[in-house]
């Protein structure tokens, strides 16, 4: 499906700048940027690749993806203050990203023969460890350990994909679905301050 090799780059494209943005902010030198751009860009796919065994990872199989992630450099060092202006549109790419990197991370690990488990968690894995480990090198508290609901969204909308793809097999409506609930549990958490309390049995 054409449409989602260009979505994924725009995720990963999306994902890079908050990578870079982020070791700006923490005055990272220029190799520290791009790593951090790198890491968050293709860190979580990476790591599912590396764990399910599909070796070379995406990302050195197709160059755009790296020219995409060098491309952040120059853009978040020139036009910096213009992209923190436009935080409310690279939320919604990013939401979108993290969609799509769950419905991709599903769907390469069952075609390897892996459990729907297996699959589910990888899913998970595709979407947010960039962000962990941007996070963890920014000397933060990643935000997915954090009461906001963000791994949630992606569990959900893998669950989802699994489901449906049960039924009718794998077809862009399912796909398209699965990336919505996502977004839709993303956006309305933020919108409601939905959270995940620390201890769900405290009263």
């Amino acid at each position: 499906m054409e449409a989602l090799y260009y979505i994924d780059l725009i995720g990963t494209f999306v994902f890079a700048i908050s990578g870079v943005l982020a070791a700006i902010e923490n005055k990272f030198d220029l190799f520290g940027a791009t790593i951090l751009g790198l890491v968050t860009a293709v860190g979580g796919g990476t790591l599912r690749d590396v764990l399910i065994g599909a070796t070379p990872v995406g990302w050195m199989e197709d160059i755009n993806y790296l020219i995409l992630i060098l491309l952040t450099l120059p853009i978040c060092y020139f036009f910096q203050s213009h992209i923190k202006g436009l935080r409310k549109t690279f939320f919604l790419f990013d939401t979108l990203g993290i969609g799509l990197f769950t419905i991709l991370g599903v769907e390469k690990t069952l075609n390897l023969g892996l459990s729907p488990a297996i699959a589910i968690m990888m899913g998970v894995v595709s979407a947010v460890f960039g962000g962990i480990i941007r996070d963890v090198l920014s000397n933060r508290i990643p935000l997915v350990f954090r009461k906001e609901v963000y791994a949630f969204a992606c569990l959900a909308g893998a669950i989802v994909y699994y489901i449906l793809i049960s039924f009718n097999g794998t077809s862009e409506i399912n796909v398209v679905v699965s990336i919505l609930v996502v977004i839709i549990i993303r956006i309305l958490s933020v919108k409601n301050k939905w959270n995940i309390p620390y201890n769900p049995l405290a009263s």
